[in-house]
């Protein structure tokens, strides 16, 4: 997959696509980073990329002709891709966002800045509005990082194990499990037996459960959109039980009779 970012201040990237996983994954040639300049096609002496907003009021706005030259100046790979406009009024990008996205060959993010892209660019080239979260950045570099990592993540060879990628947070809507490594006693604190037990069923059982409990806990919303097996329900059963009394098993037991 190849990820070209449109930025006006590409040295932000620099670490980024050296460092780690994307970094490995750049020299595997598994992914292509391609970094494009805008203000390398600005204009007058100072290379100008903004302006002052048509109808007054703070801030400015940056140029669509500067960006039109620069997404022009992307090698048409004729492939499938997709333009994205990095912006908080765009859609909330999440893992199940990211799986889409790993469909298309070629992905160019562009990283808005000051007060925002000229409306004109953004209807005429963008294909998809992304925002990676409610709050304000400065601009959209950092929101690009975490849309080039995600999306990397799942594409085929950039991760060691074959399975690293569907055992993380997120995954089937599951917050992970907790992770241990030596040593088996640290501060008082040991390694959970079961882990240490080589029965490779109850070490699935835990973790299972370890998942569901942190979901349950920490982000109960992801649990409805999760389809409950059998023995996923007897699981979720039990944690509210211990969580909430046997109030919540009949609760929980009368919902489950009603479906």
């Amino acid at each position: 997959m190849r990820f070209d970012i449109l930025s006006i201040f590409p040295e932000m990237f620099d670490q980024f696509i050296k460092q780690g996983i994307i970094g490995r994954a750049v020299r595997d040639k598994k992914i292509i980073i391609n970094l494009v300049n805008i203000r390398d096609f600005g204009e007058g002496p100072h290379l100008m990329t903004d302006d002052r907003p048509f109808g007054g009021g703070d801030g400015m706005v940056m140029k669509p002709d500067t960006i039109y030259k620069a997404l022009d100046s992307i090698s048409n790979l004729d492939c499938e891709r997709k333009v994205l406009f990095l912006t908080p009024q765009g859609q909330q990008f999440n893992q199940s966002l990211a799986g889409t996205l790993t469909n298309f060959e070629q992905i160019i993010l562009i990283c808005g800045r000051y007060e925002g892209i000229d409306e004109r660019i953004r209807a005429e080239h963008a294909d998809m509005e992304i925002s990676v979260g409610d709050y304000i950045l400065t601009g959209g570099e950092l929101a690009a990082m975490i849309v080039v990592e995600v999306v990397s993540r799942l594409i085929p060879g950039v991760l060691g194990g074959s399975r690293s990628n569907v055992e993380e947070s997120f995954e089937g809507n599951l917050l992970e499990y907790p992770q241990y490594t030596r040593p088996r006693v640290f501060h008082g604190q040991e390694v959970p037996p079961v882990l240490l037990s080589g029965d490779h069923n109850k070490i699935r059982l835990w973790r299972k459960a370890q998942s569901i409990k942190r979901t349950f806990e920490r982000r109960p919303d992801l649990l409805d959109k999760l389809h409950l097996n059998e023995e996923d329900r007897n699981i979720l059963r039990e944690i509210k039980k211990g969580k909430n009394g046997p109030e919540a098993e009949k609760k929980d037991n009368t919902k489950e009779n009603s479906e």
